[in-house]
């Protein structure tokens, strides 16, 4: 039959109905294939090349994936969209959602293939959304914080550095990083994460801004030697060969101020007749910047008056008598220092920053414990390390590696976890891993819901609870475990320990054994967000997908060009 487009536009390609789903079935299927052995702490590597071997990528994170791959075609590239935008939303469940997409529109494929209308299918798919999502809720457990009207600020601070919060947070943190990371790397990559969340982390009603933690990358030594740093590492040293290198117990001087010959803002001339009115002029102009000079030294007299030690960190340039003065003080000047830097430094260190001389007091200084330059055989730069702030809400995150791949790799994992982290913290709770949430909602899905709803819809229902399979079976596979053994023992599990109460119990798979077990007693937890979020997107573009019974390429752009004879000459 022909379409009553091509009657329009005899040009235009058009897929229909039945070819329309398989086409769309077939690219889901095949994405999520691409996807599915990255899944879990047994997934396995991709090795992306560019068009150079400098342009070479070692990763499993499902994002890095669908951005540098070249996907063609569009309803694969409609996917990796979405899947985007869940990374963007939530940090995490990428996989997740490509896998979850692939294996509803494969489920919805039977059921048409049957008979069954795609828009019967798609009631039930958001019956079946519905009925997981308020029954996720009861999955949930809540994070050890204090309520919102209990303890002042103080308090609330301190709760997050408890025994019981930090074993939770560093559990969330390695279960995201270990579906990333070597398994030696993962504990202590997750203690980093961790702590630096707990850094920036101020009260449970205002929001985590991930900014203040600074993640500096240095091509050295082993993935091994990467670590937290409660301070801020700077990627640049001092400037005068008499400056010390090493302070203990300082004061930080963050400032914004010019210690350096100026030009003039608009075109001006200076005039003189004779060389004393030039030297005089030049000395008129030492002589300011000597002033301004010693009043920082008066301050460095005033405040060290017991060992402590002295550094300032100016955003502009220092020239270099200003600084031969400083060195001869024992103080240790770093100039040009980064905007983003400055702003972390204040954080890290307290103390404000200071615009001009004539607010210059010790009220506006920072402390640290040590401040050490250091400069690596290999390299000629020099790094400044602030440490051991007492009141750090700004820290940094030193990631090391032998090379840019493994650089890459350990980076994207450590802004992964600290998205987990964040988001467990801002949910005030989590729901069980590896692969519970899914099972469990399989079980309540076609033991209750579908027992509860009448006519064709629960044919949907029931496609549903079979596509939510999709994760522990992959957890099943990548783990080279028989996948259909597996999910029949996690099944036989679930409904031993399910009672007439409304207590629900948590099972989940163990990827080295391949047994029942309990997430909640192996420290297993995922972001609540994440699986609400990879629940909702999965559905809505699967039904979207199912209900389109065109694919058409007829745009004004379709093929090429055309060429009008007349125009050429």
């Amino acid at each position: 039959m022909t379409s009553a487009l091509q009657e329009i536009s005899p040009n235009a390609e058009i897929v229909h109905s039945q070819q329309a789903l398989a086409v769309n079935c077939a690219a889901a299927s095949g994405l999520s294939q691409v996807l599915s052995s990255n899944l879990g702490p047994k997934g396995t590597l991709k090795l992306l090349v560019g068009g150079t071997l400098d342009q070479l990528k070692l990763t499993k994170d499902g994002l890095t994936l669908l951005k540098e791959m070249q996907i063609q075609h569009p309803t694969a590239a409609l996917i990796a969209r979405t899947a985007t935008a869940q990374d963007d939303i939530t940090g995490d469940g990428t996989t997740s959602t490509v896998l979850l997409v692939g294996a509803l529109l494969e489920q919805a494929a039977r059921q048409v293939a049957e008979g069954l209308h795609p828009r019967v299918l798609t009631k039930g798919y958001d019956l079946a959304r519905d009925a997981s999502l308020e029954f996720l809720k009861t999955l949930v457990h809540p994070l050890p914080l204090p309520t919102e009207s209990g303890g002042d600020d103080d308090e609330s601070k301190k709760s997050i550095f408890n025994l019981p919060m930090t074993n939770i947070l560093t559990q969330v943190a390695t279960t995201t990083l270990g579906t990333k990371l070597d398994p030696a790397l993962v504990p202590q990559m997750a203690s980093a994460v961790v702590q630096a969340v707990q850094t920036i982390w101020t009260s449970p009603n205002e929001p985590l801004d991930l900014t203040r933690v600074e993640i500096m990358t240095l091509q050295r030594q082993s993935v091994s030697d990467s670590r937290f740093v409660q301070g801020l590492v700077l990627d640049h040293g001092n400037r005068h060969p008499d400056m010390p290198t090493s302070l203990k117990n300082v004061f930080i001087l963050t400032c914004n101020i010019s210690l350096e010959y100026e030009q003039t803002e608009t075109q001006t001339t200076f005039t003189y007749q004779t060389a004393e009115q030039r030297e005089k002029l030049v000395e008129s102009e030492r002589a300011w910047l000597d002033e301004r000079c010693r009043q920082i030294v008066a301050l460095k007299r005033e405040v060290c008056t017991d060992g402590q030690t002295f550094c300032i960190i100016n955003q502009k340039g220092v020239d270099p008598l200003s600084l031969d003065m400083f060195a001869k003080e024992g103080i240790l000047c770093l100039r040009r220092a980064k905007r983003r830097n400055m702003d972390r430094l204040v954080l890290a260190t307290g103390g404000h920053i200071v615009l001009s001389l004539s607010d210059l007091n010790k009220d506006v200084l920072g402390q640290a414990g040590q401040v050490r330059v250091v400069s690596y055989d290999d390299d000629d730069s020099k790094y400044t390390f602030v440490e051991d702030c007492p009141n750090a809400q700004s820290c940094t995150l030193l990631l090391q590696g032998p090379n840019k791949l493994s650089i890459s790799r350990i980076e994207d994992a450590v802004k992964d976890g600290l998205r987990t982290v964040k988001n467990a913290l801002e949910d005030k709770c989590v729901v069980p891993g590896a692969g519970a949430v899914e099972l469990l909602m399989y079980h309540h899905l076609t033991e209750k819901v579908v027992k509860q709803t009448k006519g064709k819809h629960k044919v949907g229902i029931q496609a549903f609870a079979q596509a939510l399979l999709v994760i522990p079976k992959t957890l099943a596979a990548n783990a080279g475990l028989d996948v259909q053994d597996t999910i029949l023992a996690l099944l036989d599990e679930i409904e031993s320990t399910a009672d007439d109460s409304d207590k629900v119990v948590a099972v989940g798979l163990d990827i080295d054994s391949g047994l029942p077990m309990s997430p909640a007693d192996a420290g297993v937890w995922d972001n609540l967000r994440v699986k609400r979020q990879s629940l909702y997107l999965a559905t809505v573009l699967a039904n979207q997908l199912l209900l389109v019974d065109e694919v058409m390429r007829a745009g004004k752009q379709m093929g090429k060009p055309s060429v009008d004879p007349d125009s050429m000459e």
